[in-house]
């Protein structure tokens, strides 16, 4: 018979002890007051309008970190002295002409190009300068302990401080200066503080740059036919026309970053990818971002991606059904694009036929000297100015970016402006440069700190939409490039997508920067580029063995990429599409370049 519940034996234990409930705690006398963060973030921003966004702690910490390590380093202080001593003798044989120069300057450094330089007294005063860069490299190469971003951040400032006392920048020193000043009695001297006079109050009263009267976005810059097709508060899509008579069965998706204007991959007709690419039979869409205000301030990373890459997707394929797409990013709008196509292909969206990242880095582990920038108390610096301002403003971005070259963009400009009283030819990249964007505070915030920061991307910590996102699940072959001389994205870093992928990956290496190497159109000179291709499943290559084992070509990046999208598309030629979708809702809404593109 079942036992019951009634029939089971009790088993009774002794009671255990039961503690008492502990006694509240009392009260904390600071409980109710409210918090003062807000003041401690407004002052923030207070010193971070003064000091152009980048954090005294940062710079202090950096200084404290190297002068304690070298300080307790006996050995390479005596090293410092015997480099002082031997850069001394060179220097008093230099001058007796009992030697001949010693140090030479950076390929990419033009300061010292004039053949006057090569005779005394110029040669000897560029010779002390280029002796105290060579004390001061070897100053700041990280004692033992010591960390290597504190170095290398102290190194760029002590940089900075040098170029800004260059012989170069000497009207008494500069040898052209002089004879500029001969020649023309000291006319180029009374235009130079004209130049400067005009730029000085400009920059007083905060007013933004006009923009250049030869160069009219729509006219003669940004003017490859085409129409918007799609608008939402974040972009405008143009759709250009055709040119011939088919074309290219997919059509290319071409991803901007949002921290410049979009035409630069359209200037001036004969040096437009665009309309390369529109005249080689490819049909083009390209997205136009907002320029961020105020009121923009909470506009997240994510959003840039649906409401950016993803309805513009949508968009593509409602004009051309039952086509995949060749995507395109550029910059940052590469970096989003990897992201957006990760994300596709952990969710099983197969819509991309292939992605071309154009110095667009995915690891941050190695981008070059803005990481000098980047860490907590410096971002966290930056959000307080950004939080305060709703946006990071153009004319702080742009002055970031000008300090990581300041020989070149800074300092020989002015020498060219006030002392030989030239104002530089403005060229329709230079244009492009000047029609500056702003980004908004919280996009900004998460894109420093889960990129440049924390590195996400690449240690399998990005989620999106809730899960996290891996490279590795692309399977379309990619295109690559890097650019040699680029201090935003440098090339090493960007070669990095061949260690977080396993598919068919075509990297080239370009000659030329950030910009300039992109913007390389055929008959270009002095044009040439490196390009091999890894298959799916090949072993990891490092980038100096890559680059001693791939192919040297000379000219222009863009055909080669046209050839690329074409070898990875359907051989079948089709009719070009019509503009929009009209059936769908999708019709022009205004000729290209749009209006985003002329917000300021």
């Amino acid at each position: 018979m079942a036992e019951t519940v009634e029939s089971l034996p009790v088993v009774r234990r002794p009671l255990a002890a039961v503690p008492p409930k502990p006694c509240p705690p009392p009260p904390s006398p600071v409980a109710n007051l409210p918090s003062f963060e807000t003041f401690d973030r407004v002052g923030r921003s207070m010193i971070a309008r003064l000091t152009a966004g980048i954090s005294p702690h940062a710079q202090a910490s950096a200084w404290f970190d190297w002068c304690s390590h070298l300080l307790r380093a006996p050995g390479r202080q005596v090293e410092l002295a015997a480099l002082g001593v031997v850069l001394a003798a060179r220097l008093a044989a230099l001058m007796t002409g009992s030697a001949e120069p010693l140090l030479k300057p950076d390929p990419i450094d033009h300061r010292f190009d004039n053949e006057a330089w090569q005779k005394n007294p110029f040669l000897w005063w560029q010779q002390a300068f280029l002796a105290q860069e060579e004390w001061w490299r070897s100053a700041t190469r990280p004692p033992r302990g010591m960390k290597i971003r504190d170095a290398e951040r102290v190194g760029f400032m002590i940089h900075q401080y040098l170029d800004a006392f260059s012989p170069s920048n000497l009207a008494w020193m500069n040898p052209e200066v002089i004879d500029r000043t001969i020649k023309e009695s000291g006319a180029n001297l009374f235009r130079g503080m004209r130049n400067f006079w005009e730029d000085w109050t400009q920059a007083m009263a905060m007013v933004p740059q006009k923009p250049d009267p030869h160069y009219r976005v729509g006219e003669n810059i940004a003017a490859t036919a085409g129409q918007v097709i799609f608008r939402n508060e974040l972009m405008e899509l143009i759709q250009y026309s055709p040119t011939t008579p088919n074309v290219l069965a997919e059509p290319v998706l071409i991803v901007p970053a949002w921290i410049m204007k979009y035409y630069v991959l359209d200037l001036v007709p004969d040096r437009s990818l665009v309309r390369y690419l529109v005249d080689r039979g490819i049909t083009v869409f390209m997205i136009s971002w907002h320029n961020p205000t105020p009121a923009d301030r909470d506009v997240s990373l994510d959003a840039y991606r649906t409401g950016g890459v993803m309805a513009a997707l949508s968009v593509v394929n409602a004009v051309m059904p039952d086509r995949k797409v060749h995507a395109c990013g550029y910059c940052l709008g590469g970096t989003l694009l990897a992201i957006a196509a990760a994300t596709m292909a952990r969710d099983g969206d197969d819509r991309f036929k292939t992605v071309t990242l154009l110095a667009g880095q995915t690891d941050f582990s190695e981008a070059g000297e803005l990481m000098l920038f980047v860490d907590e108390s410096q971002v966290a610096f930056l959000e307080d100015m950004m939080w305060d301002q709703g946006v990071l403003d153009s004319a702080q971005m742009s002055a970031a970016f000008r300090t990581l070259r300041s020989d070149d963009l800074v300092w020989s400009k002015a020498t060219r402006n006030y002392l030989l009283g030239d104002r530089e030819p403005v060229s329709d990249l230079m244009a492009w440069n000047a029609d500056s964007t702003r980004l908004p505070y919280l996009m900004h915030s998460q894109y420093l700190r889960g990129l440049f920061l924390e590195n996400r991307l690449t240690a399998g910590r990005f989620a999106v939409e809730g899960s996290v996102v891996a490279l590795k699940d692309l399977r379309v072959p990619m295109f690559v490039v890097g650019t040699e001389t680029d201090h935003i994205a440098p090339w090493q870093s960007v070669y990095k997508a061949h260690l977080f992928t396993d598919n068919e990956l075509t990297f080239l290496l370009t000659n030329g920067g950030h910009n300039t190497g992109i913007v390389s159109e055929p008959g270009h000179k002095g044009r040439h580029y490196d390009i091999a291709t890894r298959q799916a499943g090949d072993r990891y290559v490092d980038a100096s063995t890559w680059r001693s084992r791939a192919r040297r070509v000379e000219g222009s990046w863009w055909p080669e990429w046209a050839r690329w999208l074409f070898a990875n598309s359907d051989v079948q030629r089709i009719a070009p599409p019509g503009t929009g979708a009209p059936a769908r809702g999708i019709v022009p809404l205004c000729p290209a370049p749009g209006t985003y593109v002329l917000q300021r």
